[in-house]
């Protein structure tokens, strides 16, 4: 009863209960707590158990206690009488006047007391409920008063966004308005820009139909810069309405300035000019004034009319009516300047031909260098005046220097002398042209153009008359008998050097000869063979046979014309004109050499001939050319075998067959020429007939000297020969021919021979040659063929011949003929 009671008292703690089971439940708990909560939790449970008993509780119930709790300390001082304890129980239960009588009582009263007990227990469980109670209410409120805030902010989120847009729209729409703005601005500036050109014109036309407008006022040339912009930027807009009417006023405008241009500057020019040539001849009778004075003036009204110049130079390039103004400057400046300069440079040129007549070259120097200075004057002056250079100023200096052409041309033409013709080349291809136009060459081009031009002439009249001069003095020069007064006129050299050399050894003191003959005395000699005579070189002599006065005249003028030409014309003309004359002149030589063969000796035409050989190689090596040209010849020897062909009867049935053995086929085939290269090499000339000569010379005088022996010797040769093919056996010594006593006669014979003439061919040689080694080299394989002679000579006897035959032939032994060439030589 008294548990139904309770349970129908206490719902709300039943509740609780519940609840607080829900807080700490296993799974999904409500309020769980953390390890360190669960520590705190079981701490306090473990410090529960040991709970000491109440005081006020009476001893007689302590029997109802658990024995758990009887285990726990009681410190408690037991009352002396139990009924004080219980009466201090009952006034602490505030039940002191309460009678307890019946069970009923008792019951109500324990209940009482039970529902009290568990009441005090959860007082304080009912207060933290009542204050969790209160806190949901006020987070209700809170959640309430959120909510609201949150509509507010929605509803304000809402209004602001619709602002927001309203103020982009609004943004978009100024910025837009901006934008266009900017655009109708800018459209409005760059139409202002386009009509400030057309608006310039008004202001341009009446600066130029101004009556005080001047092309050297400060305004003029800004003016002019203001026109250039405004014709360029109409003519790169032809879109533009009206565009043909404005350019047409601008090109107008345009034009009328470029007309007071024009005007002030050829007025200008013009009336310096005039000044110029007014003023008062006696003042301008010498040629020097003259020119300074042109030159002076011109200079000085350079200033006035550069400025202008400068402003028609810069724009002749944008537009072509600056251009076409700027060549009518330069044509009425060089009208000008030719007015000026013709009569006195006609002048100059007369007196300076009046005065060297009679000197080409002295004329041409001259002449030339005058035309130098002028060319320089010239360019320098128009410098003075224009920035640019035209080629106009050149066509009109080459007119000026054909004046000194045109003077100069007849009297090349009629020059005949070759020293003339070549000085003259010299002067304009080394002065003229190497010294003066390559240093000079952007001032000089007309004249470079027209001293070429006379160079070629003079170039072309030295080749012809050199032509005649191989022709008349080479080809056919005809000598006099002094020419071949040969080797009289080399002794008489000889005596007149030795006379001089003779006085000059008395005159010099005995140290100086024995100083001279150190000198003389070191004169090696060269090893050579007999086939390197022709590649010898001549070395230098004071002989009177190596003078220029001692050669035949046909090599010394031969020489000299090379000489002449060789920096004279071009390479390929000196091989044609040095081959022409060195083959001229070989011919002469063999005719001289044929001449004094038959009128001296022999020996006397061979050196001779040798001699202006080797002269000839020796002075043609510095020439660094080739002497060989290409000479092309037409062979028609094919042709006329083909024509006898075709002409002869047999060949007439061929005429009309219509296959490859037709005649007229054959004949146009077969019959066609050839033509043929061949070169021609001056050089090799002189080298071969030097090698022929040298050739020539050994053989014959070997021939002299042993001669005799040679033929003996053959015929030896031949009846060994004879005796070999099946000829009769012979006895060598039982030969009429070959006994010993006339084998000792051609031995004396030849002995005699070399003893008596060996000296005067080694002195003719030393005559003619005038140099040891070359003397040495050409005798060197006569000596040797002498030598081999009498060693065939020694073989044959001492295998034919006995002792005694020996004794009756004597022949000289190798030492003594050795000893005989070495001591002639």
């Amino acid at each position: 009863m008294a548990y139904s009671d309770q349970s129908l008292l206490d719902p709300t703690d039943k509740e609780t209960w519940e609840k607080l089971s829900l807080w700490d439940r296993r799974t999904d708990a409500m309020a769980p707590l953390t390890e360190k909560q669960m520590d705190s939790v079981l701490e306090l449970r473990a410090a529960a158990e040991t709970v000491s008993i109440p005081s006020e509780l009476p001893i007689e119930d302590l029997g109802s206690l658990s024995s758990r709790s009887l285990q726990s300390s009681f410190t408690a001082t037991v009352p002396a009488s139990t009924e004080d304890v219980l009466l201090k129980g009952f006034q602490m239960l505030d039940i002191e006047n309460d009678k307890i009588e019946t069970a009923q009582q008792f019951f109500s009263w324990f209940a009482k007391l039970q529902t009290n007990m568990d009441q005090d227990e959860n007082v304080k469980y009912r207060q933290t409920r009542d204050d969790l109670n209160c806190y949901q209410e006020q987070c209700d409120a809170i959640l309430n008063d959120v909510s609201a805030a949150l509509e507010h902010l929605d509803s304000l989120q809402k209004q602001y966004l619709f602002v927001s847009n309203k103020t982009g729209t609004l943004h978009e729409a100024c910025e837009q308005l901006l934008k266009e703005q900017s655009e109708l601005v800018d459209l409005a500036e760059s139409i202002q820009q386009k009509l400030s050109y057309f608006n310039e014109l008004e202001n341009i036309s009446t600066k130029l139909n101004s009556p005080t407008l001047s092309v050297n006022s400060e305004g003029f040339i800004p003016m002019l810069s203001k026109l250039d912009d405004c014709v360029e930027y109409v003519s790169s807009h032809p879109n533009f309405k009206d565009y043909p009417v404005y350019l047409t006023k601008f090109k107008q405008c345009l034009s009328k300035a470029m007309h007071f241009m024009k005007l002030h500057i050829v007025n200008t020019m013009q009336n310096l000019t005039s000044h110029l040539m007014k003023r008062d001849p006696v003042c301008l009778t010498n040629a020097d004034n003259a020119f300074t004075l042109y030159y002076v003036k011109f200079r000085a009204a350079a200033p006035k009319v550069r400025s202008l110049i400068e402003q028609i130079e810069q724009r002749s390039e944008k537009l072509p009516e600056y251009h076409q103004l700027l060549d009518e400057i330069h044509h009425c400046y060089l009208d000008q300047r030719e007015h000026l300069l013709s009569p006195s440079i006609t002048s100059t040129i007369t007196d300076l031909t009046n005065q060297n007549s009679k000197d080409h070259c002295a004329l041409v120097r001259s002449g030339c260098a005058f035309m130098v200075h002028v060319c320089q004057d010239e360019h320098q002056l128009y410098n003075e005046f224009f920035s640019k250079p035209s080629p106009k100023l050149d066509e009109l200096l080459e007119k000026l220097c054909l004046s000194l052409y045109d003077v100069l041309r007849p009297l090349i033409i009629h020059i005949i002398h070759l020293e003339t013709l070549s000085e003259l080349c010299s002067i304009l291809k080394n002065e003229m042209l190497e010294d003066h136009v390559h240093n000079n060459a952007s001032q000089l081009g007309a004249f470079d153009a027209v001293v070429k031009q006379m160079l070629e002439d003079v170039q072309e009249r030295l080749v012809y008359r050199t032509h005649i001069y191989i022709q008349t003095d080479i080809t056919g020069y005809k000598p006099a008998p002094g020419d071949l007064a040969y080797p009289e006129k080399l002794q008489m050299m000889e005596k007149i050097a030795q006379s001089l050399k003779e006085e000059q050894m008395k005159q010099m003191s005995p140290e100086s000869m024995f100083s001279d003959v150190q000198l003389e005395d070191p004169n090696g000699r060269r090893n050579s063979n007999a086939g390197n005579v022709e590649a010898s070189s001549v070395q230098t002599s004071i002989s009177p046979a190596d003078l220029h006065g001692m050669w035949y005249p046909t090599v010394r003028r031969t020489l000299v014309c090379l000489s002449k030409l060789y920096r004279c014309i071009d390479r390929a003309v000196f091989q044609g004109l040095s081959q022409e004359a060195l083959s001229a002149c070989i011919q002469s030589l063999l005719k001289a050499s044929d001449i004094i063969l038959k009128n001296k000796t022999q020996i006397d035409g061979q050196l001779f001939l040798i001699k202006h050989l080797l002269i000839m190689r020796e002075q043609i090596a510095p020439f660094h050319t080739d002497f060989a040209i290409k000479e092309i010849s037409l062979d028609l020897k094919k042709t006329r075998d083909a024509a006898f062909k075709i002409l002869n009867p047999m060949a007439v049935p061929k005429l009309f067959r219509l296959n490859s053995h037709n005649a007229i086929l054959e004949f146009l085939l077969e019959g066609t020429p050839e033509i043929k290269e061949h070169y021609i090499d001056s050089k090799k000339d002189v080298d071969r007939h030097l090698k022929f000569s040298c050739e020539q010379f050994i053989q014959q005088q070997t021939q002299i000297f042993v001669g005799n022996l040679e033929e003996f010797l053959t015929k030896v040769a031949a009846l060994k020969t004879m005796a070999i093919q099946g000829g009769p056996t012979y006895s060598l010594s039982q030969q009429p021919w070959a006994q010993p006593a006339k084998i000792n006669d051609i031995v004396m014979a030849t002995y005699r021979v070399m003893k008596s003439k060996l000296p005067s061919t080694l002195q003719s040689m030393s005559l003619y040659l005038a140099n040891r080694d070359t003397e040495f080299i050409l005798f060197k394989p006569v000596r040797n063929n002498i030598q081999q002679v009498f060693q065939k000579l020694h073989t044959l006897l001492q295998e034919e011949y006995s002792g005694e035959d020996l004794q009756i032939i004597a022949c000289p032994s190798s030492e003594q003929i050795n000893l005989l060439l070495s001591v002639n030589k």
